[in-house]
């Protein structure tokens, strides 16, 4: 079982850890975008804030946890043009800085008032309080703009990598299924 990455394609730590995050990321903004409409008289109106945060705040700890692993293991060569291979490196770049946006600003918005941050009962995050006026306004406005682009940068991505599977029938969109074996086949 490779658990680790080799230059020809991601181990299972890397593609367990991606699919779990994309996952997370399309699940909270569908939460997000159906909890916004909820009235006061919701029975779900406490409840799903509190899933989405709890869940983005695991997600951030997925991330971080991420970030090191990737920067500690060989990272797979990207196929194809070297526009393509610019625009895959900025791509993730961006990701990343917008998942980090959103995990501030999805902090600072429930934390403003002064209250901490429950995460499914198991723990609390302290708040930081107000840092600044209209914080929860601003980082919320923020927080819905930074999920919006990166749900568009996303489906970017999934589209580029269909493009790489079936048209230029590269290996782009396999090696994050299946770890390949030695010989950088698919097992």
């Amino acid at each position: 079982m490779e658990l680790t990455n080799s230059k020809s394609s991601f181990g299972w730590v890397s593609i367990i850890i991606h699919w779990i995050s994309a996952l997370a990321v399309i699940g909270l903004f569908a939460l997000g975008w159906w909890m916004v409409d909820l009235t006061y008289y919701s029975e779900w109106y406490q409840t799903a804030p509190l899933w989405h945060v709890s869940i983005g705040i695991l997600l951030a700890a997925v991330t971080v946890v991420r970030l090191i692993w990737r920067f500690s293991q060989p990272v797979p060569i990207n196929e194809g043009a070297n526009w393509e291979k610019v625009a895959a490196q900025l791509a993730h770049g961006l990701l990343y800085l917008l998942l980090f946006l959103l995990f501030v600003t999805g902090y600072l918005i429930p934390t403003a008032d002064g209250r901490g941050i429950e995460v499914f009962d198991w723990f609390a995050l302290p708040s930081m309080g107000e840092l600044f006026e209209h914080q929860e306004t601003i980082s919320g406005d923020i927080h819905r703009w930074a999920a919006y682009i990166i749900i568009g940068l996303s489906l970017f991505h999934g589209l580029a990598a269909f493009k790489h599977h079936l048209i230029d029938k590269d290996s782009t969109l396999r090696r994050m299924l299946k770890p390949a074996n030695n010989h950088g086949d698919t097992q």
